[in-house]
């Protein structure tokens, strides 16, 4: 069976997702969709799409349509999810799948009556780097005492990943923290039972804090501090430092060093070193097998709690 896959939203990661889906095998970019038809046609042609839209719901009409990857600005994410469920189609969604724990829940129930498969991009869990110490902890040769996480950005005006304008604003909180909540419970296995934040000074024409920090502890005491900035004029990207009882990892993305900075080979952790590829096989093959994904809304239900609970302490 091939899947046949759009994408909506053609920025910086609907790219992303488009490159990953060619090198899958029972994956067919089968549709496109956005909001300038110029751009979908284009996008279309370059990846042998069958047809291009601009119009999300003429979009799920199509009845040899299996799944779409959202990859559309956040505050589409909760609508669009709830419609493809509701007009039959699976769905992998970025993150965050909604910007509120109300909306995030209401997409687990819809999920839950659908039966369709449901997931959201939480792409640490499938980064190789990652990986590799996720195996090491389920092998019982490696335990979490602490995890130091930078999440650092240099975007002082209102630009993707590709440094191209946009429309809509992300967030330190919604969208960046949510990657290593996510991936503190995931990889220690356990509920997280306290949480702090502290913000910044707000940006004054975007309206959200530059600066954040973030304490986690989970109920055998393992704890996470995690530092966010758009303020760095530096290296970007999300740093990971996993210090455990036998030995200290520190993650780039889907590169893995020790302590002391000698490289580990993780090349043969997953059939790609690509995490969003990855990411992507798994949205493919749970539909093919007819199973819930690892990165299931329901799974990751337990994340956007603890970000409820941190937004409403920074609200005082």
């Amino acid at each position: 069976m091939t899947v046949n896959i759009a994408v909506v939203g053609l920025g910086a990661f609907g790219h992303k997702h488009l490159e990953a889906l060619t090198q899958i095998p029972d994956a067919k970019i089968q549709y496109v969709t956005h909001s300038k038809m110029d751009v979908a046609k284009e996008v279309a042609v370059k990846y042998g799409a069958k047809a291009a839209f601009t119009n999300y719901s003429e979009l799920l009409a199509q009845d040899d349509l299996h799944g779409v990857v959202l990859a559309t600005p956040t505050q589409m994410h909760h609508a669009q999810t709830l419609e493809a469920l509701s007009a039959g189609k699976h769905v992998m969604v970025e993150i965050p799948m909604a910007d509120s724990l109300a909306g995030v829940q209401e997409i687990v129930d819809v999920q839950k009556e659908t039966g369709l498969v449901a997931m959201a991009g939480h792409t640490r869990r499938f980064n190789p780097s990652h990986q590799f110490v996720h195996n090491k902890i389920s092998a019982g040769e490696f335990a979490i005492q602490q995890m130091d996480v930078q999440t650092y950005f240099f975007r002082r005006t209102n630009a993707n990943a590709l440094g191209q304008a946009r429309s809509w604003t992300d967030h330190l909180l919604w969208h960046h923290a949510a990657h290593t909540v996510d991936l503190f419970q995931y990889q220690t296995g356990e509920k997280i039972v306290k949480a702090n934040a502290i913000q910044g000074p707000k940006h004054p024409e975007l309206g959200i804090a530059m600066d954040m920090s973030i304490q986690l502890q989970t109920e055998t005491g393992k704890i996470c501090t995690l530092s966010l900035s758009f303020n760095n004029d530096g290296p970007i990207g999300t740093f990971f430092r996993y210090i455990g009882d036998t030995n200290t990892y520190i993650a780039r993305y889907d590169d893995l060093v020790d302590g002391k900075e000698n490289p580990i080979d993780v090349s043969n952790v997953a059939v790609s070193m690509n995490g969003i590829e990855l990411q992507d096989r798994e949205f493919v093959a749970a539909i093919k097998e007819k199973r819930e994904p690892n990165s299931s809304v329901g799974q990751v239900l337990p994340c956007y709690v603890v970000l409820d609970a941190l937004q409403q302490q920074l609200a005082y």
